[in-house]
């Protein structure tokens, strides 16, 4: 690859890296995401600097990953051998290629989807684009094969001008960003060793995820100081069935999920108010009976759960919050089925049947107290759980546990048990009120006027990039007493979603997202815009980078890293 590209300028380098990358499938969950860590390792050791320097490549596996997937590292040492350092980050995999339809045989072939889209008459933003010369076409392109290409054209420059590095850089890729994040967070013990050992000080990491227009005709370049967080809060719902031709004295759990969907799914009050933000409100991604075939007995239990981004909300408000929401919704849904049978009886003349309509509401943390307050063994209930039944999705485990549970119960009473399940991200943001973090966010103002005055391009700085990304995992913001309300009410935390939370807490990195700029992000449509990608985008991160590790450094002290290289650095 060096010899390839060495001679171009940036912008050729990193497309030309680009449309590789496009090129090897790296659909999460497969083979391909191995075979383009590989590629990029082979790409770093032809560079000079690494050829001279072999133990600063190297990787690490993701551990019991059936495909053996890994996280590939560089390590670039100023010749000021000080212990500053900025991290470089980026995912390697990609959604997959099925939305392409017909033209699923040229997913990964940029120009073929450029010709194809010079004729698409039925999306006109599409057509100009291709028609512009502008985008690179593919999966993958913006999302983001681009920003790995902005860093390893960033690493080689660098390389060749050490004069110019007045600190240290790790580069790093990570798999599985786009699924269960094993990549970063099998990462961060990795981190915490070089810290460690190399003595090294984190200024900061920067990611290069996709930034996009937020509406129509939107100018700006959208730099992110943070990562916003995710939750995802599961409703196990216990009803009481029957037959439908008794249905009125039943409590349906449908019902009971659809009342919940209803008061949470889309609703803008309760998004966090962050002024400036784009801040989204929860959405469902799961809702379900559990029925598996036909036949005239109403449901016995319920499945939902919602896609929760957290900003600077805590798993415990949220936990809170949406305790009194299910209860409100529970007594609405008996309410309504008390009046509904009532007057059943009266309009059939039937006598009323003693009918309970009370619906119980807990946490998965109260209702395991409950349970062993009765003398009865949850915690090995839902361990068993887990020994058996492995094979399934981690969420529907999460919710074979919840029925284990209620059925362990004698009581076996109507019931909405609420529970978090994979995948969670943490947040990560700069404080203001922190001196440390105030002066990054200066440095990263300064960074962006100056690439404004070269380029004349709108920026616009905000607090937290809209999407999921695996910046999140590198610091923590909760106390351990706020974590605590999130592990308590995870099923079996440790083994379906392990998070390393002190080594988090010990890392505690920043992450700033400055981003390659495209469109139509995990759309057949997706492209990468060249011209700000390609040109400005790395002249940035290098400002950037030099800034950070110049300022901060004077900012902070640090300790010369006086120790010997290691065959594994």
């Amino acid at each position: 690859m060096f010899q390839q590209i060495t001679h171009l300028t940036t912008a050729e380098q990193i497309e030309i890296i680009t449309r590789e990358l496009i090129q090897i499938e790296s659909i999460n969950g497969t083979s391909g995401e191995v075979e383009l860590a590989n590629a990029v390792k082979q790409w770093l050791q032809s560079f000079p600097y690494f050829k001279k320097n072999p133990m600063y490549v190297w990787e690490q596996l993701i551990p019991n990953d059936p495909i053996e997937r890994k996280n590939v590292y560089a390590f670039l040492r100023s010749p000021a051998r000080t212990s500053k350092t900025l991290i470089y980050h980026a995912h390697l995999d990609t959604v997959g290629i099925d939305d392409f339809g017909s033209m699923r045989q040229n997913a990964l072939n940029s120009d073929a989807l450029e010709s194809y889209f010079k004729e698409y008459p039925y999306n006109k933003d599409v057509q100009k684009d291709a028609h512009s010369g502008d985008y690179l076409f593919g999966r993958g392109s913006v999302d983001m094969q681009s920003g790995i290409a902005v860093h390893l054209a960033n690493l080689l420059y660098f390389s060749k001008h050490l004069d110019e590095l007045p600190g240290n850089i790790l580069f790093m890729i990570n798999p599985d960003e786009e699924s269960q994040h094993k990549g970063v967070t099998t990462a961060i013990s990795e981190l915490n060793r070089l810290k460690e050992e190399e003595n090294l000080d984190y200024i900061v990491a920067i990611n290069t995820d996709f930034i996009t227009p937020m509406y129509e005709g939107d100018p700006h370049r959208y730099i992110y100081t943070g990562s916003a967080g995710k939750l995802l809060p599961s409703f196990y719902i216990y009803g009481r069935e029957t037959h439908v031709g008794d249905t009125l004295s039943g409590i349906d759990p449908t019902l009971i999920s659809a009342e919940i969907n209803r008061r949470i799914n889309n609703n803008l009050d309760l998004t966090e108010d962050i002024e400036g933000e784009l801040i989204l409100p929860p959405s469902c991604l799961y809702q379900k009976d559990t029925k598996m075939a036909y036949n005239v007995q109403t449901a016995k239990s319920s499945y939902l759960y919602f896609n929760y981004f957290i900003y600077e909300s805590t798993a415990k408000e949220v936990m809170d919050k949406l305790e009194s929401i299910t209860n409100e919704a529970c007594q609405h849904v008996a309410e309504t089925a008390s009046k509904q049978y009532k007057e059943f009886a009266r309009r059939t003349k039937l006598p009323e049947a003693n009918r309970k309509w009370n619906i119980e509401v807990t946490s998965l943390e109260n209702f395991i107290l409950q349970l062993e307050e009765k003398g009865l063994n949850p915690r090995g209930v839902s361990n068993r759980v887990v020994q058996e039944h492995g094979y399934l999705d981690e969420r529907m485990l999460c919710f074979k546990i919840a029925e284990e549970l209620q059925q362990l119960d004698p009581d076996k009473k109507p019931r909405v048990i609420i529970f978090y399940a994979p995948p969670y991200l943490p947040h990560n943001f700069l404080n203001e009120e922190n001196e440390k973090d105030q002066h990054l966010l200066n440095v990263v103002h300064d960074a962006i006027d100056h690439i404004n005055e070269q380029t004349n391009e709108v920026f616009s700085l905000k607090k937290f990039f809209p999407y999921l990304a695996d910046g999140s995992f590198l610091s923590l913001h909760e106390t351990d007493h706020e974590i605590s309300a999130l592990v308590n009410n995870f099923p079996e935390m440790d083994t379906l979603y392990p998070i390393p939370f002190s080594e988090i807490r010990k890392l505690n990195v920043p992450s700033i997202n400055m981003g390659v700029y495209g469109k139509d992000g995990h759309k057949w449509t997706e492209r990468v815009y060249k011209p700000y990608s390609f040109e400005v985008l790395p002249l940035l991160i290098r400002d950037t980078t030099v800034r950070m590790l110049t300022s901060v450094g004077n900012f902070k002290s640090n300790s010369l890293n006086t120790k010997e290289d290691k065959r594994l650095f």
